[in-house]
């Protein structure tokens, strides 16, 4: 357990006597002169945690040193004792950078009390700069891993707009990574040391998502017992991630306009209006213009949201990245579940090199973790992949080619397999609608429908 460093500055030499002894018997460690410029080199030699000072010292006293120590070591936590107590001194007090003060005559317990409550507070600050650290490194550019054309357009992307204040919106299919983008681009903004605040529009019933999002007075509705801050609020001085927006019900998008256009809202059951300063983030993976079209997004908050798109490629796009994602995931799971596993073998990864990954970038994620668990240890190769994972790929003429794994196929299974995922890519492709999957496979439409059917596909889109 840490012994925290305290210093003692009193002209009294039997208070500080006093002090040793008793914050001594507490395990601090305790250093103690008897004024000012004693105490001013004692900080620049020595790492001190707090400081406990006489307002009335000789040839300075204590707020002038406070600020001086404050100069020299902005951590340390300096606390005032005084006999002279106002609400001027208080004030000035906190001004120089006091934590606090202490009245003549104290006991015992209020010395200790205002200590524990002092180291507690220097915790919790050591523990939110450790935070950030790690949210800065979690959230750098050297975490949107690819050596791909479309990842550096990406990067390059986030790089220009991550220091403005425009509106974002991250179109990509699911699993792509639009979370981490968006993470990335508040991390890199001037408005890091904020919140940034996520919320899935197409996770939350829309009875509940206007609540959710701008908060609601007591007595609002039924169950609502008390008032609530929203999202929006929560996000004030930070960054707000709408993700799934193309979900968002027609009514709501009105709502949603307004704060983009204003910054301002009523929460639900209010009638006083509550600004905010927040960067919006927003992300979908339908196409908003065809949803413009059909009647089912608003034209004019598509256009206050598409300020500056970035489009995420799949990763069926990025072969050149798979290798470098294999290899990022296979040293993470490694290391966090503790298994001794090589790696891939040349047949297991041209397998994967060669597969579609409908799922994108989650789904790579969770086979690796997958596999290491399983494998345990030594190298992994094609005859422990999933079956699906049998490698496929297309000539230039359109030709499919498939590579037989040492340990053999299921003819049947592997066709079934491979015919259900087609479908399942086409209908990702076509947002669900059928007529425009059926043409992407070459079917009529119902065939495709009968497939459907008698395959029971469960077919979802995904953000």
């Amino acid at each position: 357990m840490k012994s925290y460093r305290i210093l003692i500055v009193d002209d009294d030499a039997d208070i500080r006597e006093t002090m040793v002894t008793l914050l001594s018997m507490n395990d601090y460690t305790v250093t103690a002169v008897a004024d000012g410029t004693s105490a001013i080199e004692k900080v620049t030699r020595e790492k001190f945690d707090i400081v406990l000072t006489d307002l009335m010292l000789p040839k300075m006293n204590g707020i002038d040193l406070i600020k001086n120590l404050k100069g020299i070591d902005p951590d340390l936590q300096c606390i005032v004792i005084t006999g002279y107590a106002t609400v001027s001194t208080a004030v000035d007090a906190m001004k120089a950078g006091a934590y606090d003060y202490l009245m003549k005559p104290f006991n015992v317990s209020e010395v200790l009390m205002l200590l524990k409550r002092v180291i507690q507070f220097q915790d919790l600050q050591v523990e939110n700069t450790q935070l950030k650290k790690t949210l800065n490194h979690r959230y750098s550019f050297d975490n949107l891993i690819g050596s791909s054309e479309g990842i550096h357009m990406v990067c390059s992307l986030i790089e220009k707009v991550a220091e403005t204040d425009s509106t974002i919106l991250i179109l990509g299919e699911s699993g792509t990574g639009k979370e981490l983008v968006a993470r990335t681009i508040h991390y890199n903004s001037h408005r890091k040391h904020k919140t940034m605040i996520p919320i899935n529009c197409g996770a939350i019933p829309e009875t509940l998502l206007e609540s959710e999002l701008f908060g609601h007075e007591k007595g609002a509705f039924t169950g609502a017992s008390s008032t609530r801050i929203g999202r929006f609020e929560l996000a004030d001085g930070g960054t707000i991630f709408l993700d799934e927006i193309g979900d968002m019900s027609p009514s709501l998008q009105v709502k949603l306009l307004r704060v983009l256009q204003q910054r301002e809202f009523e929460r639900v059951g209010g009638v006083r209006t509550i600004k905010v300063d927040v960067r919006i983030i927003a992300a979908t993976n339908i196409d908003l213009e065809d949803a413009v079209q059909e009647g089912k997004f608003r034209e004019d908050l598509y256009y206050r949201l598409n300020v500056i798109p970035i489009v995420i490629p799949p990763l069926r796009e990025r072969t050149d990245d798979i290798p470098l994602l294999i290899d990022y995931f296979l040293t993470h799971f490694i290391k966090t579940k503790k298994k001794d596993i090589k790696g891939f073998s040349p047949a297991a990864m041209e397998i994967l090199l060669s597969y579609p990954w409908p799922g994108n970038i989650r789904e790579l994620e969770n086979l690796i973790e997958r596999l290491v668990i399983l494998k345990g240890e030594g190298t992994i190769g094609a005859e422990d992949l999933p079956k699906k994972f049998v490698s496929h790929t297309f000539s230039k003429d359109g030709v499919l080619h498939i590579t037989l794994p040492d340990a053999g196929i299921n003819l049947k299974d592997v066709v079934e397999e491979f015919e259900n995922n087609l479908i399942l890519q086409a209908m990702q492709k076509a947002q669900g609608i059928k007529n425009k999957a059926a043409q992407l496979l070459a079917l009529n439409r119902t065939t495709l429908v009968e497939k459907l059917k008698k395959k029971k596909l469960d077919f979802h889109i995904n953000a």
